[in-house]
């Protein structure tokens, strides 16, 4: 009789951060009361708003923000705890599963295993106006999962491709890094359309890149 390969993930999700609310925001000293309710994401990003801007940007808008220098569609939604400054803003997210990963649901093999864990990520984000076209971006992302999955990472039959300390994973996925990404850039604007930056980052991205996982909306 042939073994039948199945996995279960069974997930409690804590969420650490709600979603943004645009409309808690005190927009009375910029936008008349009659047009604020109407006002989209992209006319309040037109708008001069210190801290309300893209990363890299001052004229794109915020909920482009990928990872890296790499951008999001503009209706994503960013789930975030945001401090606003008067030229400044601090943002905080991340999540963390408490889970239960089963993927041996017919009969223990070689290849299946099963074990609890609690995969998570972190990330805080500092941007500040430099004058009034520049734009100052420190972040830094961050994951326990060596210490809450396991060096070794967590079962997943027919995973393979990634490696771990220089070893190949098979029927595993591995645990993310300590550090995802520590980068500083700035940026400096030269029109409504055209901005000129420099981003280092140890780790950092490539410039070119999809964001990674934990900014995608399938997160």
């Amino acid at each position: 009789m042939k073994k039948i390969f199945a996995g279960i993930f069974t997930l409690i999700s804590f969420e650490l951060f709600a979603q943004h609310d645009m409309h808690n925001m005190n927009m009375t000293d910029t936008v008349p009361k009659k047009d604020s309710m109407n006002m989209s994401m992209h006319d309040m990003h037109n708008m001069d708003m210190p801290g309300m801007s893209h990363a890299y940007s001052l004229s794109l808008p915020m909920n482009r923000n990928g990872s890296g220098t790499s951008w999001s569609p503009d209706n994503t939604p960013m789930y975030a705890i945001m401090k606003h400054g008067k030229k400044d803003m601090w943002m905080f997210h991340g999540s963390v599963w408490l889970r239960y990963n089963n993927q041996e649901l017919s009969k223990k093999t070689s290849r299946s295993d099963a074990q609890f864990d609690a995969p998570n990520w972190f990330m805080a984000m500092y941007n500040r106006q430099v004058g009034k076209n520049g734009l100052l971006n420190i972040t830094g992302m961050f994951s326990l999962d060596a210490l809450t999955v396991g060096k070794s990472g967590y079962p997943l039959l027919f995973q393979s491709g990634e490696s771990f300390e220089g070893k190949a994973l098979v029927d595993r996925q591995h645990p993310h890094d300590l550090f995802a990404a520590l980068s500083v850039g700035y940026t400096q604007r030269l029109s409504k359309k055209v901005d000129v930056f420099g981003y280092f980052g140890y780790p950092g991205e490539p410039a070119i890149s999809a964001p990674t996982f934990m900014h995608r909306i399938s997160a």
